[in-house]
């Protein structure tokens, strides 16, 4: 690869405690993985402006939103629940902005786990808050003693992620309370769980490519079927800076 996509990843946020003060981080899961696909990674931190984030976004050929807490159900016009374990404002506003600019941007993006439930809401969609409650008839999608849990997901004919995997189901990791109750106009369903619950979707537009998945491929050591889906995106994202702006907004 002689051009090594710039891939951009945003920060978690910790608010200060009594000994620490205020600090973003970011599991390294998200860097290694897009390294040993071929990426240069950048990290972002939760910038709440238009003009602060923009300038950035413009020199990347990819982002990637990460996982991290929940999605505050006020802010989506939804009561709180004790299961709820909001993020830092900052990086909600910050993770929300993101989401806004690279649809607008069409920049080549991969959503993973919160960060495939944000993009999905403010693209227009909606979620449910609590699985166990909102679903009753869904299988376990987390493990409540936080460990590790698994499950298999169906990918749906015809779709991005099923070029990716192949057709039929594979298992992935699972540690989510919330999932998607309304899909957003732009996007279709790519991968389902056994219960029906959606686990990926993907664009419906042929020049932007962008796949969110509920599941967390950086954390698995890079096995082959997770670098799969990095390696499709790092390739996409390369292939995004010889494409004509006009070719991107289709």
């Amino acid at each position: 690869m002689t051009h090594r996509p710039l891939i951009g990843i945003n920060m978690d946020l910790r608010a200060s405690v009594k000994s620490r003060a205020p600090h973003s981080l970011m599991p390294t899961g998200y860097y290694d993985c897009l390294v040993t696909a071929g990426a240069l990674p950048i990290m972002i931190p939760p910038l709440t402006r238009e003009s602060d984030l923009l300038p950035i976004l413009e020199k990347l050929d990819g982002l990637v939103l990460t996982g991290g807490d929940d999605l505050d159900p006020r802010k989506m016009g939804l009561s709180p629940h004790p299961s709820v374990n909001a993020m830092c404002e900052r990086r909600e506003l910050a993770d929300r902005l993101l989401c806004k600019l690279v649809q607008q941007e069409r920049i080549t993006t991969l959503g993973i786990g919160l960060g495939m439930q944000e993009l999905n809401v403010v693209a227009g969609g909606g979620l449910f808050v609590h699985l166990p409650e909102d679903l009753p008839k869904s299988i376990p999608h987390y493990d409540p003693h936080g460990g590790a849990h698994r499950h298999t997901v169906v990918m749906q004919p015809k779709t991005r992620l099923a070029e990716i995997y192949g057709p039929g189901e594979i298992r992935v990791n699972s540690y989510h309370h919330m999932g998607i109750r309304k899909l957003a106009p732009n996007f279709r369903t790519s991968a389902l769980a056994p219960d029906g619950l959606i686990e990926a979707y993907e664009g419906k537009e042929p020049g932007w490519w962008v796949v969110g998945v509920q599941w967390h491929p950086e954390n698995e050591g890079h096995i082959s079927l997770d670098m799969q889906l990095i390696e499709a995106f790092v390739e996409a994202a390369g292939a995004s800076r010889a494409m004509p702006a006009l070719a991107k907004v289709g």
